[in-house]
């Protein structure tokens, strides 16, 4: 295993000097030897991987020296604009080093190891969409002097081609990480600024059972839809009412509106997260048109799935920023008793809403994953949308 600073120290040997990316498990510990090392002009963490590219583009312009693009490859999607329509050695030629770490892997007989059912497919194909973008890739080694070369290595072809190259990061490259001591804390966290919080979870348990048993519910990625399915499960309550968003982080929002548009008369409940509302939050201006949409953001200001790494939505007001993308009634709750107020208000309002649910970080250390493999929970979802009526 590589330690995190050993391979940021071999990084910064060869002049990279910028880093910018969207946090990922296999990651974690580089993120946070990043967060922890570098200065903040020298690390951001974007709100989707295509930022990302964008800000490396510029921080070349500008400087004349390749950034570091880091990524699961479940964000090479989000890259493929950017990196074909501008960094491409075709168009104008911009050399960057991407890390990207690889779900779903493929050991060194084609066999794929076992992983979360979102990783199967995007494991399979991630070397070979590098491929199809004419990316030049090394898989990462375990020793750091190999990994060094191997980063010099890509570096230069990135610079000779004028184009990104990729390091991809098997599970368990990094070595744990242990942040500095004398670091100083960053701006405070919502936990630290309200400890009384509540956890993400005892807040989905509060929306749920405060719900109309007609409601359509989607969940986003991550602990949010873990969450809701052990609830479900104690409950015995069945989870046909539930779509788990399992991957596509920041995509809930646009499959709930989707459903509202369809079945205007039933209530779609988002549930929805800090990181995955800044992914994409464009898509705000076009649920909020949608008056059958409740739309509920549990911000924790982390992206909580990946190593708690932190978001810039701790620092913003969400609340404004949905009623300036259009929501008809927005709110803003940090208790649960405001929380069942507001919710109460959203469902009989049949307008468009939007709550932001301030919550702490974290989750139990025995959190649960779905038993349901995804088709089944498509198959239970579709057939209630199509049986239950609406209120």
């Amino acid at each position: 295993m590589i330690h995190a600073e050993d391979f940021l120290s071999a990084l910064q040997a060869e002049q990279v000097q910028f880093f910018a990316g969207v946090p990922d498990s296999l990651l974690k510990e580089l993120c946070a030897c990043f967060s922890d090392k570098l200065a903040a002009g020298q690390h951001v963490i974007a709100a989707n991987e295509g930022g990302a590219i964008g800000l490396a583009i510029g921080q070349y312009l500008a400087t004349r020296q390749p950034a570091l693009v880091y990524m699961q490859n479940s964000g090479l999607g989000n890259i493929v604009n950017p990196i074909a329509s501008l960094a491409d050695p075709q168009v104008y030629g911009i050399p960057m080093l991407l890390v990207i770490g690889w779900r779903g892997e493929l050991d060194e007989h084609g066999q794929q190891i076992h992983d979360e059912p979102q990783h199967v497919k995007q494991g399979q194909i991630t070397l070979s969409q590098l491929d199809v973008m004419d990316i030049p890739y090394q898989v990462m080694t375990s020793e750091i002097e190999s990994a060094h070369a191997q980063i010099q290595t890509l570096l230069n072809q990135a610079i000779e081609r004028q184009g990104p190259v990729a390091l991809v990061v098997r599970k368990q490259s990094f070595a744990p990480y242990k942040k500095a001591e004398t670091k100083p804390e960053p701006v405070a966290t919502l936990t630290e600024k309200l400890p009384t919080l509540e956890s993400r979870e005892h807040m989905i348990q509060q929306i749920v059972s405060a719900l109309p048993a007609e409601a359509a519910v989607v969940a986003t990625t991550g602990m949010a839809s873990r969450e809701l399915f052990e609830y479900r499960k104690a409950q015995q309550a069945g989870h046909s009412r539930d779509f788990l968003t399992v991957g596509g982080m920041g995509h809930a929002s646009q499959i709930a509106c989707g459903i509202a548009l369809a079945q205007p008369d039933r209530q779609v409940i988002c549930i929805d997260g800090d990181g995955a509302m800044l992914m994409h939050m464009g898509s705000l201006t076009i649920s909020a048109q949608q008056s059958n949409l409740l739309h509920i953001v549990l911000n924790n200001g982390a992206h909580d799935s990946v190593g708690g790494q932190p978001t810039i939505a701790a620092q913003l007001p969400l609340a404004e920023i949905a009623s300036a993308a259009g929501y008809a009634r927005v709110f803003s709750v940090s208790g649960t008793e405001d929380l069942k107020t507001v919710l109460q208000q959203a469902v009989h309002s049949r307008k468009s809403s939007f709550i932001e649910v301030l919550c702490r970080k974290g989750a139990r250390a025995d959190l649960g994953r779905p038993t349901r493999t995804p088709t089944q929970n498509k198959q239970d979802f579709m057939q209630f949308l199509n049986e239950v009526e609406y209120a």
